[in-house]
C-alpha cells in the first residue's frame, strides 16, 4: 500500500475498505481487453484489482507525486499515466467504447461531469464514486427536491443507475458526507433530440436559476403566453415539474 498526505486542494480521501473496493469491482465487472480509464487512480485501491484483470489501464491523475509512486510501482507496459487534470483532459484521444471508473474529487464533480458528457459519443459506461448528495441529484426524478439543473442535463445524455451507498469509514481521511456509487450509460444519438443542444442547455439554466419560481417569470425572455398554451406546458408550474423531454420539446420550439 503507497502511503502518502492526502492534498486539500486535490480533494483527495482514498478508499481502504476492502470490502467496498471487491463490490466496485463486482459492478464494474471489468472484461480483459476493456479500454478502460481511471481517474484519480490515488493509493491504488482500485488500480491493482483492475489490473489483475486487464491487460493495460490508463490513469489520469493531477498529483505528481502520486504519479511518481505509481511509477514505481507498476510497469508503463500495464499503467499509462496521463499526469494532468481531468477537467481539461481530452477522453476522446483514448480512442471509443471507453469504460471510465473513479473516486472523483468531491469539490469538483459537477463541472467535471459535465466535461465528461462532451466525450459520451466515445464511452460504454462509466461508474463513479461521488457525494451521495450529488448521485441523488444526478437520478433525481420531477417534482422532488433532489431533481434539478444537474438531473436534466445529465439524464438527456445517459441512463443512469444509483448503484449502492458508501459509507465515510470507509476512507482515509474520512470526509464529513456520505458518498455513493452511480453507474452511466450512454443513451444513443439517435435518442438524443435536441436540435441546438447549446439552446437547450441555456433553457435549463434559466429555468432553474429560480427554483421558487414559476416557468411564466424564469423563462419569459424566451416565451410567451401563447407560446406556452402551443406547448400544452402550464405556464404556472417549477421547473422541477417538468420532464427532461419537455424542456427539449421547448428548445426545438425556440429553434
Amino acid at each position: 500500500m503507497m502511503r502518502h498526505n492526502p492534498r486539500k486542494r486535490f480533494g483527495q480521501n482514498f478508499l481502504v475498505d476492502q470490502h467496498i473496493i471487491a463490490q466496485i469491482i463486482t459492478e464494474f465487472y471489468p472484461q480483459k481487453d476493456d479500454r478502460i480509464i481511471e481517474i484519480g487512480p490515488g493509493l491504488g485501491a482500485l488500480t491493482r484489482p483492475l489490473l489483475q484483470v486487464i491487460d493495460h489501464l490508463d490513469v489520469v491523475e493531477i498529483d505528481r507525486d502520486i504519479v511518481d509512486k505509481l511509477k514505481n510501482e507498476f510497469p508503463c507496459e500495464k499503467l499509462t499515466i496521463h499526469t494532468a487534470d481531468a477537467m481539461r483532459f481530452d477522453f476522446s484521444m483514448l480512442g471509443s467504447q471507453l469504460r471510465i471508473i473513479g473516486n472523483l474529487p468531491y469539490n469538483i464533480s459537477t463541472p467535471l461531469l459535465f466535461h465528461l458528457s462532451q466525450f459520451s459519443e466515445h464511452i460504454m459506461d462509466m461508474h463513479f464514486m461521488l457525494q451521495k448528495e450529488v448521485v441523488e441529484r444526478m437520478v433525481g426524478v420531477p417534482a422532488t427536491s433532489d431533481y434539478g439543473r444537474l438531473s436534466v442535463m445529465l439524464q438527456y445524455r445517459f441512463d443512469m443507475e444509483y448503484v449502492f451507498e458508501v459509507p465515510a469509514e470507509s476512507f482515509r481521511p474520512q470526509p464529513k458526507v456520505e458518498s455513493a456509487i452511480v453507474r452511466m450509460i450512454p443513451r444513443p444519438a439517435s435518442s438524443l433530440m435536441a436540435i441546438d443542444e447549446a439552446l437547450f442547455s441555456r433553457i435549463v439554466l434559466t429555468a432553474f436559476s429560480q427554483r421558487r419560481k414559476t416557468l411564466r417569470n424564469t423563462l419569459q425572455q424566451f416565451l410567451t403566453a401563447e407560446d406556452f398554451s402551443a406547448l400544452e406546458i402550464d405556464s404556472g408550474l417549477r421547473a422541477e415539474n417538468l420532464s427532461v423531454d419537455k424542456f427539449v420539446a421547448i428548445a426545438n420550439f425556440l429553434t
